[in-house]
């Protein structure tokens, strides 16, 4: 669950927070949050569609003022600050991820950690860096956690077995699970460059050339929902959610032609994977736009 290496929102904690905070008031104050994260520095219109994106999420899940959440691969804390807002005073958000507080660009995890940590928000969040859940040496009581989170951090997995042994690992200490994710189902044909670069990037992780990318384990809706069962939970609905605006698709793509364009990474992939790569490649280069490629839609998961 490591984070992403592109600009990903600013969140600063809105200084209007109350013991109870009403869903519908998570996107109003979205501006608030994201003008608080040390993304924002570098590119505050980003930092504020990302932050909206994630507040439209929690709003769906409707986490109760004062719940605990534990949040598995928080990055650099774009979901974390809307999260945190939402559990208010009296809540608290463990936000974990395996990779280190120097992970990350322009802004690392652990600059971001610090400046909300300094913030409004900080005394409610618990941040964990280098923490991987699935060693045994961590644990919490069961019913520790109101809910566990995972968004858009599904894909960072090495394997859908990874992510099962996790989603396990983790049902015993939360009532119920809050999941997003990108659908591999395009909703438009705008969305199909965003979609190839995704593809490519799996298909190369898949056969061996792997990276330090945002996709190693593309899978669908479907597959998730067929996941979710053999790891103890029960999908509650599933709904889609609006990414009119997001930067990902336009990431993705350079994520792509930059991996088609390193040598090694094309060295360690078989003959036949190789061709069937550059070939995707040269479509993706002839279809994509240089900026503003729609990104593909998400979706979201409850379950108990």
């Amino acid at each position: 669950m490591p984070v992403r290496v592109v600009p990903s929102a600013s969140t600063a904690p809105s200084s209007t927070s109350k013991d109870l905070v009403k869903h519908s008031d998570l996107r109003a104050m979205a501006p608030s949050l994201a003008a608080g994260m040390a993304a924002a520095d570098h590119g505050p219109d980003v930092q504020l569609s990302q932050t909206r994106h994630r507040a439209a999420l929690v709003d769906g899940w409707n986490i109760a003022p004062g719940s605990t959440v534990l949040e598995l691969g928080c990055g650099q804390g774009d979901m974390t600050a809307v999260l945190a807002e939402a559990v208010g005073p009296r809540g608290r958000v463990v936000a974990v991820d395996v990779a280190e507080p120097s992970y990350g660009a322009p802004v690392t995890l652990g600059e971001s950690a610090a400046r909300l940590a300094a913030g409004p928000l900080g005394p409610r969040i618990d941040f964990r860096f280098g923490t991987d859940v699935l060693d045994p040496s961590l644990g919490f009581p069961d019913n520790t956690f109101e809910c566990v989170v995972l968004a858009h951090c599904s894909w960072y997995f090495a394997s859908l077995g990874q992510l099962r042994d996790t989603l396990a690992r983790v049902r015993p200490w939360a009532r119920r699970l809050c999941f997003a994710e990108w659908d591999l189902t395009p909703s438009a044909g705008d969305q199909l460059a965003h979609l190839l670069a995704v593809l490519i990037q799996g298909q190369a992780e898949a056969a061996g050339s792997h990276g330090l990318g945002n996709v190693r384990t593309p899978f669908s809706r479907e597959e998730l929902l067929r996941l979710l069962p053999g790891a103890g939970w029960t999908a509650d609905n599933s709904r889609p959610v609006d990414t009119e605006g997001l930067q990902d698709g336009d990431w993705e793509i350079e994520a792509c032609l930059d991996l088609v364009g390193t040598r090694e990474r094309l060295a360690a992939l078989p003959e036949p994977v190789r061709k069937l790569v550059l070939s995707q490649a040269d479509v993706l280069q002839a279809t994509a736009k240089p900026r503003g490629n729609r990104a593909l839609p998400a979706y979201s998961v409850a379950a108990h």
